[in-house]
């Protein structure tokens, strides 16, 4: 099927101004026209009205002399006025000869006079009156209506086109500013400044458009600088020792190198998970969900694996609150882990971590984590849940931690319909998830969970 070929603004705006033209002057036209013609038609009636007044005042003061009938004295100077008049039976009383037929356009009234003698007879009588010029004189108007219409149409639809084209002038100028934009600078935004008021909302959205563009292409190459460092890293170091195995295998024991291997190619093998489940999950998956009558057993399954880092930490752990509703527990167990996990990492020796369970309005549900510790600076507060991101430079426990723990976090909130949430006062963290606690279970497919 053909595409239809997109018209121009310009154009179709135009086109509609010179129909909307041409009907309206067309209407004022009609309007003159018929106006005119009524006038034409009231004033031939009066002047009928008024001949007939005469007609029948001399009809009524005359004997019957035709040759002598003062009815010819009424012409004279009336050539555009014809005059019949018969007896009752039918014949001809004026004029004497019959009168032959006129294909003049005649206006015509027909009345009856009384008799002048009593026991007379009534007379018939035909008055009419040529109104040829007046239709002479409705044809010439309607021509010139016509003509001024269709002339009055091109004069607006030219002028118009000119307004248009005038008023499109600022979206010339925007399309001229968006034509230099490039990934290069978008960080540019498009000058709103003397853009009609239609046009301020555009340019608005636009220049918001263009902001989040712009942090999302910083974003996507600082996480490929990530992801490149991050998997340089275990591929040089494979490299390396099996380099080295293999030139000197006398002075390397052959399981050892080979044990060191396996567990960099567990480490490349978690963090490629980690990245196809984030990339499927910025697409749009959705968690699979099963009715769970208490959230809070969960949280204590997932405390009871992080016992023995809790205790080498010297923490404990408490858990407040429940819920039931339906979840993804294994992603939720997922999630749970590496929120526990980060608050072990920060935790001030020797404190408490607390994971509250509250239910909050609209059928959701608020599970927080919190650790005593150092206050978490806002600029790395609201960074901690993007890709590859470390607080500490120095990439402390880079062997255990890649970066990803608390992204894939986030986004298992939104596979549950809800958002990660972080704040950080006065040495009391607290990062946690807002679920949606009775959504609509769904047999959604995504790829499997994150490597632990």
């Amino acid at each position: 099927m053909a595409t239809p070929h997109p018209r121009s603004l310009r154009q179709r705006l135009s086109l509609w101004l010179a129909v909307q033209s041409l009907a309206g002057l067309g209407a004022v036209c009609l309007v003159v026209y018929w106006v005119t013609a009524m006038n034409l038609s009231e004033r031939q009636n009066e002047m009928l009205a008024q001949k007939e007044v005469i007609v029948r005042h001399l009809l009524g003061h005359v004997q019957e002399t035709p040759r002598e009938h003062p009815l010819s004295d009424f012409l004279i100077g009336h050539e555009n006025f014809r005059l019949v008049v018969r007896s009752g039976d039918g014949r001809l009383v004026f004029p004497l000869v019959e009168p032959s037929e006129d294909s003049a356009r005649l206006a015509t009234r027909v009345f009856e006079v009384a008799p002048h003698v009593q026991g007379g007879q009534a007379l018939q009588v035909t008055l009419s009156m040529d109104v040829a010029e007046d239709m002479l004189h409705l044809r010439r108007l309607a021509v010139t209506l016509a003509v001024a219409a269709v002339v009055g149409t091109v004069v607006i639809s030219l002028g118009g086109f000119s307004i248009v084209h005038f008023g499109l002038a600022p979206v010339r100028r925007l399309a001229a500013q968006v034509r230099l934009l490039s990934a290069d600078n978008l960080h540019q935004r498009l000058d709103g400044s003397g853009q009609p008021t239609e046009l301020a909302p555009l340019v608005e959205q636009f220049n918001g458009l263009l902001g989040r563009l712009n942090q999302a292409y910083v974003q996507m190459e600082g996480f490929n600088a990530d992801v490149a460092h991050e998997l340089r890293t275990p591929l040089a170091t494979l490299l390396a020792s099996n380099e080295l195995a293999l030139r000197r295998p006398a002075s390397f024991d052959l399981p050892e190198v080979l044990s060191s291997n396996l567990e960099e190619l567990h480490r490349l093998t978690g963090i490629v998970n980690d990245m196809l489940f984030l990339s499927q999950a910025d697409r749009g998956a959705v968690a699979r969900r099963t009715d769970t009558p208490s959230l809070a057993t969960i949280v204590q399954q997932v405390a009871d694996y992080h016992e023995a880092a809790l205790s080498e930490a010297g923490l404990d752990l408490l858990v407040s609150g429940d819920v039931a509703g339906s979840f993804d527990v294994p992603l939720l167990q997922r999630a749970l882990s590496n929120l526990i996990g980060n608050a072990t990492q920060h935790a001030q020796r020797g404190t408490r971590i607390v994971v509250d369970i509250v239910a909050i309005p609209a059928g959701r549900v608020h599970v927080a984590v919190t650790n005593m510790g150092q206050t978490v600076p806002p600029d790395i507060l609201g960074r901690i849940f993007d890709r590859f991101f470390r607080a500490s430079a120095s990439r402390s426990h880079s062997e255990k931690n890649h970066g990803l723990g608390l992204a894939i976090t986030a986004a298992i909130a939104r596979m549950h319909d809800g958002r990660p949430t972080a704040s950080s006062h006065q040495g009391v963290t607290t990062i946690g998830l807002e679920l949606s606690v009775n959504a609509k279970v769904v047999r959604a497919r995504y790829p499997e969970g994150p490597a632990e």
